[in-house]
């Protein structure tokens, strides 16, 4: 069927191209004219492992197109996924005026019955607005309806999620709907949950919530195992075991980022107070996952004593392999903590350094290398941040003799200990026992 998907980020893209690949026809839309130039040349701007083979696949069977116009884009299909972004403002509440203003320029091309379907994450209710605002802005006798259909994708694996999801949820309000995201989702053998928007919109925020919940609380254990001289890494495996609690998100590091769980922890916690209600739980998850940051400065202070005109390398600037998004990156804050220490630093990323340059200048003091071992060269101390397979398959020997101090503080539990040991780096993970200086 043809299908439209407004707005071409890292969710709208992969959905669009996830859509064709099952057949559907689609046209993907958005106002980056740039953007939609790339795209149409079969280079989906954004790094994401199997994404850019998907994408010119997918165009060359003519079942992917791109424009900037959404009066296009309406007229191409009867069901409008909308896939723009909703960062968050300065209350922690989600800014809705990129929702808004597509539904505006939607209502103003309707012709006829249409689903508008939310994908963006978005607050509870916000079904509510869209068809009021819709109402408000389109001619009169035109039909339309408006769904919710969170997504699921982590970025770094995000194809795989596609067309591999745990579950799709569809918020529709009438038969009609669901027929139509019924046919759209029709390949998939998954667990379908059908329910109104409300429920749906829920869902999302409450999902990545939980995730948030479940970090935070492996590094509240992290730290207590620090002063205890236990090992977090066997904790974690052993709740783990328990099939109530499940392995996943229980791995101690530096912490959660990116553009979706920070966001919209702080987004669910406005919701709630919105509501009359006390969310103080979500509220400490926030506040143990901003001291992730101060924790690794202190492993840095108490391994250099001083940090002023100390050389760090910060190994990874991505919030996570396998991507090039730096938004929300623990990396970069890092980065940022030591300039403030009066460090310098010099920064390695495999895929993101580009996007990180945008954020942070290069300066005299912020330097970026092309290679692991040009960031390694006469550094004092090296910052484990991102938790990429060429920083877990390092040369240990190699990374002791390039430095001039062999300290790594790794923030991502990515090393042995044993092979730190052999190699005579001193090393200092997350949750478990240092490894002395020898």
């Amino acid at each position: 069927m043809e299908i439209t998907v407004i707005g071409t980020g890292y969710v709208g893209l992969v959905t669009a191209v996830g859509f064709a690949e099952l057949g559907h026809r689609v046209l993907g839309v958005d106002r980056d004219a740039a953007k939609v130039r790339r795209l149409q040349a079969g280079d989906p701007v954004i790094y994401e492992p199997g994404l850019a083979e998907k994408l010119v696949a997918q165009q060359g069977a003519g079942r992917l197109h791109f424009t900037t116009e959404i009066a296009a884009g309406v007229r191409h299909a009867p069901i409008l996924f909308i896939c723009v972004g909703t960062p968050s403002l300065p209350d922690g509440s989600a800014d809705l005026s990129q929702m808004e203003a597509v539904v505006r320029q939607i209502a103003a091309a309707l012709d006829g019955y249409r689903l508008v379907v939310e994908k963006s994450t978005v607050p509870v209710r916000t079904s509510s607005w869209v068809h009021r605002t819709l109402r408000l802005y389109t001619r009169p006798g035109i039909e339309f309806e408006v769904a919710s259909n969170p997504e699921f994708l982590r970025e770094g694996r995000a194809v795989h999620d596609f067309f591999h999801p745990d579950r799709i949820v569809l918020g529709v309000p009438s038969q009609r709907a669901g027929d139509l995201l019924g046919e759209v989702y029709a390949p998939f053998h998954c667990p379908k949950v059908i329910t109104d928007p409300n429920t749906a919109e829920i869902i999302k925020h409450a999902c990545n919530s939980f995730l948030a919940l479940k970090i935070s609380y492996i590094n509240l254990i992290a730290e207590l195992c620090e002063r205890t001289q236990a090992d977090v890494h066997t904790v974690a495996q052993a709740m783990g075991l328990d099939q109530r609690i499940g392995p996943e998100f229980l791995e101690a590091g530096l912490g959660y980022g990116g553009a979706c769980l920070p966001k919209d922890v702080q987004a669910f916690i406005h919701i709630g107070e919105e509501h009359g209600l006390d969310f103080s739980l979500l509220k400490e998850a926030d506040a143990i996952n901003r001291r992730r940051v101060d924790g690794i400065l202190q492993k840095l202070k108490r391994a250099l004593w001083i940090l002023e005109d100390k050389e760090i390398a910060v190994l990874g600037l991505a919030f996570k392999a396998n991507t090039d998004d730096v938004r929300g990156s623990q990396g970069l804050a890092v980065a940022r903590a030591l300039l403030d220490s009066g460090a310098r630093v010099r920064l390695w990323d495999p895929h993101a350094a580009a996007r990180a340059q945008e954020l942070l200048s290069p300066s005299e003091r912020v330097a970026y290398t092309d290679s692991i071992w040009g960031a390694l060269e006469g550094a004092h101390a090296a910052v484990i941040a991102t938790p990429w397979e060429e920083l877990r398959a390092l040369d240990l020997a190699r990374v002791a003799a390039t430095m001039l101090t062999p300290i790594v503080v790794d923030g991502r539990n990515l090393l042995d200990t044993e092979a730190v040991r052999a190699a005579g780096l001193e090393y200092h993970p997350v949750g478990r026992p240092s490894v002395a200086f020898t």
